[in-house]
């Protein structure tokens, strides 16, 4: 099921997102709302307020203010980050188009990402479930701190587990989608249960969602925004390289930790690691992971009545297993 699709199943509900999202970002800055512009002209795919909406639907029967906001809170605060973690990057492109910190400078880039954060906060205050939303989302930020400073300590030491893989992961990208969903239960009043089980299909379908972006780095061609093997040159030991390391010898293990380490110092090391990984049924190894995790959101849908939305949803995170951008 593509974006279209999904968008059109949303039909009035996904209307509503895009005029308040577009309207809660409105200043009398006239700058501000040129690069805010420039931002929203490259938005992506814009998958956690799909699931927002789609949650919510499924949860409750019905969107709401309430889950409206929600959704743009989730997608305002992604855009955010994305666009302080260009900053922090130093990354020039991104979706293949040039970021606002290349284009503006990082000085601009972190204030629009600051005035982003606001709004997010601003849309949540007054809501039903103010308090619990709130909880969820800065909890959200401080997991993103979190993930990130535990991948820059473990790329600096090649030591990264499968176990350190999977924190870092959930708090970089599942923690979002966990907040999204939760939210969008919260927002229709689900019982505890429908809560607990869009948030176990959040985690797994946020998991899914990073260990297949993280295959396409051990791609020969992708076509996902980004340069191939940039994990690598990063030094950052993902699933499908953990893969092939379970895989080996122990002393080959450690050969390979001190190659990554050396990365910096011999660049042409990633290559061979890249072809190691291929050879030694890394990336098979991760779409086995990938389709674990997939069986996991699957089943956490099962708690939630039938209904067209969760269809949908289950042909969401299915759509992890082949997806190719």
């Amino acid at each position: 099921m593509n974006r279209s699709e999904v968008i059109a199943h949303l039909g009035a509900d996904w209307t509503a997102f895009e005029k308040l999202f577009r309207d809660a970002l409105l200043s009398d800055v006239p700058l501000l709302n040129k690069l805010n512009e420039s931002v929203l002209s490259n938005s992506g795919k814009q998958l956690r307020p799909m699931l927002s909406l789609l949650t919510a639907r499924a949860c409750g029967g019905a969107c709401n203010a309430d889950s409206y906001h929600y959704a743009v809170v989730s997608e305002i605060l992604h855009n955010a980050t994305l666009i302080h973690d260009d900053v922090a990057d130093e990354s020039s492109l991104r979706r293949g188009k040039p970021t606002l910190a290349s284009l503006m400078g990082p000085t601009t880039a972190v204030l629009v990402g600051d005035y982003w954060l606001a709004k997010a906060v601003s849309l949540i205050i007054g809501t039903g479930h103010q308090l619990e939303v709130t909880t969820l989302f800065s909890r959200t930020l401080s997991d993103l701190a979190e993930g990130e400073m535990l991948q820059l300590q473990k790329s600096g030491e090649a030591d990264t587990t499968e176990e350190d893989y999977l924190r870092i992961v959930f708090c970089k990208t599942a923690s979002l989608f966990e907040a999204t969903c939760v939210s969008a239960a919260l927002s229709v009043d689900a019982p505890e249960e429908r809560r607990e089980a869009a948030r176990r299909y959040a985690v797994a379908t946020g998991v899914a969602f990073q260990i297949r972006d993280d295959i396409f780095d051990y791609w020969d061609e992708a076509n996902i925004g980004k340069p191939v093997g940039i994990d690598l040159k990063e030094q950052k030991i993902t699933m499908p390289l953990l893969g092939a390391l379970r895989n080996s010898v122990p002393s080959e293990r450690e050969r390979i930790r001190r190659m990554i380490l050396d990365i910096p110092r011999h660049p042409e090391h990633c290559a061979w690691i890249h072809r190691y990984v291929l050879d030694n049924g890394g990336v098979e190894y991760a779409s086995d992971r990938l389709n674990e995790y997939i069986d996991e959101a699957l089943d956490a849908l099962k708690q939630l009545p039938a209904s067209e939305d969760r269809d949908v949803l289950e042909k969401l995170v299915k759509y992890n297993a082949v997806r190719k951008k």
